[in-house]
């Protein structure tokens, strides 16, 4: 029994979770991020607090996070990530890959909408990397709710990346320590028409693609601020 338990885990773990999408699904994660911020920041009380918002230097925001299975338990998931560009607001979209999980018995699955916010010079060196794990390269704390709130603990005020999820309409801090970003190279060719690295894109100046202009303009919407 251990050794098909073994089996069945190996041939879970080596299957690719990330099969190779085409441009129209990429652009529906992009309107899916756009409506994830928009909803967040437009719930009363309930949403990212707006000073942190406003002090993050990047955003990551990842619609549809899958999580949970039989045997294996983890999670996986596609997303955005997106900073500030000196005096020009919130730059172009550049495509991650969340995953990580770990061994353990788990019946049943769930889909969350996450959002990370990266929050000093520290953070987003992380995010530039090829990958990084939460919570082990990169400080991690679970973020606060509410429109007037704000980092009250060392934690939070140390802390290079916030995280927050959103699962059956309930929004708050989650942990996502031991799970690991990295480049998504196959949606950002869908995207650019190149297979740029997050830190090409984030650091390039490139120009966004015009199916990214709602997700810049909600963000540009809810926190404006340019850095020097």
């Amino acid at each position: 029994m251990r050794w098909i338990h073994f089996t069945l885990a190996a041939a879970l773990v080596s299957a690719p979770l990330f099969a190779k999408e085409g441009k129209a699904k990429v652009d529906e994660r992009l309107d899916d991020s756009a409506s994830l911020i928009s909803e967040i920041m437009a719930a009363p009380d309930k949403g990212i607090p707006q000073d942190l918002l406003n002090k993050a230097q990047c955003i990551v925001l990842v619609p549809g996070l899958k999580k949970g299975a039989i045997i294996i338990g983890g999670k996986y998931g596609r997303g955005f990530a997106m900073c500030r560009h000196a005096g020009q607001g919130w730059g172009a979209p550049a495509a991650i890959r969340i995953e990580g999980g770990s061994i353990g018995f788990q019946l049943g699955g769930s889909s969350s909408d996450v959002v990370l916010l990266v929050m000093n010079e520290r953070g987003m060196k992380k995010l530039e990397s090829d990958k990084f794990t939460i919570g082990a390269d990169a400080t991690a704390a679970l973020g606060p709710v509410g429109r007037n709130a704000s980092a009250q603990t060392d934690a939070m005020m140390h802390a290079e990346i916030l995280s927050w999820s959103r699962s059956r309409g309930v929004f708050a801090g989650v942990s996502l320590d031991g799970a690991t970003l990295r480049n998504d190279l196959d949606s950002n060719q869908a995207m650019y028409g190149k297979r740029w690295t997050t830190r090409q894109i984030l650091n390039s100046g490139a120009a966004p693609p015009a199916t990214a202009s709602k997700l810049l303009s909600e963000l540009n919407k809810y926190s404006a601020r340019k850095t020097q």
